[in-house]
């Protein structure tokens, strides 16, 4: 249990806990990324406790959300998301205190693991802000107005073909099949 207590590991296994709780609200329901964060974050609370850690360093690592929720909210805010990654490094290296140097965490293990959490997590959160943001490719009120044809006739019940796809149409008077449509209303 000592390499627990090595300030490297503890990192990592503190890091690897809150990646894989974010995958884990991500992807609720799978069990698998919520025992992986739950045994991560179990096994870094224990290093945690018996190694102690800087507070300032910790209020540097929430410190770092602010910018990289700046950044990601519009493009070309880049140097934003380099300024969260600086502030998750240096928090990182300094997290635990140390009597042999001024840093626990070895910086080449706070730089690389700092700059692919973030940037996995910019690249995640970019590409869920654009697929919320996007306007649906199925637009149904979209089709109001639009021209098709009529594949059969419509009465009652029958089908036309507007916007590329076929529809299930109904009309008052009758259509016959292969005449020109205006789609008036939705129902459903």
């Amino acid at each position: 249990m000592d390499f627990l207590l090595n300030p490297n590991v503890a990192y990592l296994f503190l890091v690897g806990g809150f990646l894989l709780g974010m995958l884990a609200l991500a992807t609720p329901g799978t069990g698998l990324f919520e025992v992986g964060a739950l045994f991560c974050l179990v096994v870094a609370g224990y290093a945690v406790y018996n190694l102690s850690f800087n507070v300032w360093a910790l209020i540097l690592l929430f410190l770092s959300v602010i910018p990289f929720v700046y950044a990601m909210q519009k493009s070309g805010r880049e140097l934003y998301l380099a300024l969260a990654i600086s502030l998750l490094v240096v928090g990182s290296m300094f997290m635990f205190p140390s009597e042999k140097a001024w840093f626990a965490v070895n910086p080449l293990v706070a730089l690389l693991t700092s700059g692919l959490v973030a940037g996995f997590l910019w690249v995640a959160a970019r590409k869920t802000v654009e697929a919320a943001t996007k306007r649906p490719t199925h637009d149904l009120t979209g089709l109001v107005g639009q021209i098709g044809e009529a594949r059969t006739s419509v009465h009652e019940e029958g089908s036309v073909y507007v916007a590329g796809e076929l529809w299930s149409a109904r009309s008052v008077h009758p259509i016959p099949a292969h005449s020109p449509v205006r789609v008036v209303g939705r129902d459903g």
